[in-house]
């Protein structure tokens, strides 16, 4: 399996930014970011697929957040603007062997993940 480390969580206000990093020990074709809020089910984010650059994005986020990889670093990135107090919680990348448009945002198509790096957000 392939390792993943995220990093750059911490506390904004409501409308401010953060980029988060996600480093893999290898190249992963289809990679994806998850939200967890306190006591709430883990749901999808954004998905990419590294080869063809091809992106996936939660409704409540399309707009305000980009899903981008590095392949020379081996790192996927998530630029989130305009931050909500909704959007706080911990975040998590993962990697999966396959996705599909209508299947991407499901954990259990995940076979890799990270511990997480969390985000706050305060009005």
């Amino acid at each position: 399996q392939v390792q993943l480390v995220e990093s750059g969580g911490g506390s904004v206000q409501a409308g401010g930014s953060l980029r988060l990093s996600c480093a893999t020990s290898r190249y992963t074709n289809f990679m994806g970011w998850f939200h967890q809020a306190p006591w709430r089910q883990r749901g999808g984010v954004a998905a990419i697929v590294r080869s063809t650059n091809s992106t996936y994005y939660d409704a409540s986020v399309k707009g305000r957040f980009t899903i981008s990889h590095d392949n020379a670093k081996n790192t996927m990135y998530l630029q989130m603007n305009s931050l909500k107090p909704e959007d706080t919680g911990m975040y998590y990348c993962a990697a999966a062997g396959r996705l599909f448009p209508d299947t991407w945002s499901i954990p259990n198509n995940y076979n890799s993940w990270g511990r997480g790096t969390q985000v706050t957000v305060s009005a």
